[in-house]
């Protein structure tokens, strides 16, 4: 179903090599397989990018708040799209620059929705007022877009709940993917060595974000329950604010007093070295309170690497539970912020299910076989970009 000869815009803010987050890892892979099938542009935040096909944009110097910038650097990427045949956004940093797209050049716009601004209300401690705007630009466009891709199938049914008044036949379900010859198992042991992690001592390895929705603080709750002799690997940065950060920084200091054996590596480690700690950790937890999908499983997985993560959003349809790692059961309260309603039980959860593969480390071995073989199988990204090309040409 390619049309190489139907030019298709990528509107997104993360774009090598300023990805920080699963959008951008989405963005960067899925614009590599698709310039197979379409003629592709790319349009992102930040400094000029030296690739061909590929346009940055800036905010204009007068918006200083993130949603004023945001909206500044839609405007600038409508101007930039002119003569494409089709947009396509991804989340509310250029989802409006989608829709306006949309109706300036007449053509259709594709939205792909990594998350839903309504289920992170703890945005708001980032963007204050801002959240208004961030959630205004995502309904605006999402409910005006020809086509919606969800990148899970419980992702499909949270936008549904969140904005009733898109018809579910316009949503479709695509899986995110992982490019398992770059993520695989790596032996050599010098990056584990130059941050303080050794690798002849089992570890448990979280690689994330300081941000409410990846539930570090539910982790290092747990880690207190954990046997001493693992050690606890954070690669944690990037927090949303700094009060957050100071939050997670009191914390470790307590985990530390309290079993030692704690490496947090505060910096946003390069790809290779990621890797490398993926494939050496005996067991890799993911306790986000809220996942569309989670792509960092997949890296896991990937890596042969045993995972422990929570039951919820799209995680269940990438980890198969007893196959591939531990599911964490999940409920949340109603306070609107996803908080466990017990989160002592989950903390505990979490330790039980880690502790388990660290007293088993050939059950964690097996997962960790399983869960390759199933990322292998199931998540190309050759097949994300054919399916969404042909989403493409159902529009053209």
């Amino acid at each position: 179903m390619s049309s190489p000869d139907r030019r298709v815009a990528l509107l997104t803010r993360e774009y090598p090599p300023d990805v920080y987050g699963g959008a951008g890892v989405h963005v960067e892979y899925l614009a590599r397989e698709l310039r197979r099938l379409v003629d592709l542009s790319v349009h992102c935040w930040g400094s000029e990018r030296n690739e061909p096909g590929v346009h940055a944009y800036r905010a204009w110097e007068e918006l200083r708040s993130p949603a004023g910038a945001a909206i500044s650097i839609d405007l600038a990427m409508v101007e930039g799209v002119e003569g494409v045949d089709l947009v396509h956004s991804h989340t509310w940093y250029a989802n409006l620059a989608g829709h306006l797209a949309k109706l300036a050049q007449e053509i259709p716009h594709v939205a792909t929705v990594h998350s839903l601004e309504p289920l992170r209300p703890w945005k708001a401690e980032q963007l204050g007022g801002g959240y208004a705007l961030s959630s205004f630009c995502e309904r605006t466009a999402l409910e005006s877009a020809d086509a919606i891709i969800a990148v899970s199938a419980e992702m499909r049914r949270d936008t549904i709940a969140c904005y009733p008044s898109i018809a579910a036949d316009r949503i479709a379900v695509v899986h995110n993917g992982i490019d398992t010859d770059e993520y695989r198992p790596d032996p050599r042991t010098d990056a584990l060595e130059r941050n303080g992690v050794d690798p002849a001592v089992p570890s448990v390895v979280f690689v994330g974000r300081i941000t409410r929705q990846k539930g570090l603080p539910y982790l290092i709750a747990a880690a207190a329950e954990i046997d001493p002799v693992a050690q606890i690997v954070l690669c944690a940065g990037a927090p949303d604010t700094p009060e957050l950060g100071a939050e997670v920084a009191k914390a470790v200091d307590e985990l530390r007093r309290a079993r030692g054996n704690v490496v947090w590596i505060e910096e946003m480690l390069v790809k290779p070295d990621v890797i490398q700690l993926l494939s050496h950790a005996t067991v890799f937890v993911c306790p986000s309170i809220y996942e569309p999908l989670g792509i960092v499983n997949l890296e896991a997985m990937a890596c042969e690497t045993a995972v422990v993560a929570t039951r919820t959003g799209g995680i269940p349809e990438v980890v198969e539970d007893g196959v591939t790692g531990l599911l964490v059961p999940f409920e949340a309260s109603d306070d609107g912020l996803r908080t466990p309603v017990d989160p002592a039980g989950f903390a505990h959860a979490i330790a039980e299910r880690v502790g388990t593969l660290l007293a088993d480390p050939a059950t964690a071995a097996r997962f960790g076989k399983a869960g390759r073989a199933r990322a292998v199988e199931r998540f190309s990204w050759a097949t994300v970009a054919e399916r969404t090309a042909a989403l493409y040409a159902t529009l053209l």
